[in-house]
């Protein structure tokens, strides 16, 4: 279901054009009480379903989505681990050192 500029339009229009007749009236907060919880309930699902029902559409579609590889994972936790190597071998040499360096 694709959103147009016309549904929009007349969602706006339905919903501003309550009609107001006799003392007790239309709520002027659509969507209040609990029919409009149900209905608010009944849209999410909706979008929901259809989203799901769309990504599963788009993965039989197309098969391989760009999954990670296992080489990737295997370079990143590397480069993490070098990284944190390299650091924690700077902070021990600047600890022990710290005295000395001081003077400089």
């Amino acid at each position: 279901m694709k959103h147009t500029a016309a549904r929009t339009r007349r969602a706006v229009l339905q919903a501003t054009t309550t009609p107001h007749t006799g003392f007790r009236t239309v709520s002027r907060w659509p969507g209040r009480g609990r029919q409009g919880a149900q209905a608010r309930v009944n849209r999410a699902v909706l979008r929901l379903t259809t989203r799901v029902q769309e990504g599963l559409e788009e993965a039989a579609r197309r098969p391989d989505r760009g999954d990670i590889s296992t080489t990737t994972v295997i370079i990143w936790v590397a480069a993490v681990t070098g990284a944190v190597l390299i650091a924690g071998t700077i902070a021990i040499v600047i600890a022990k050192y710290n005295g000395e360096l001081n003077g400089l």
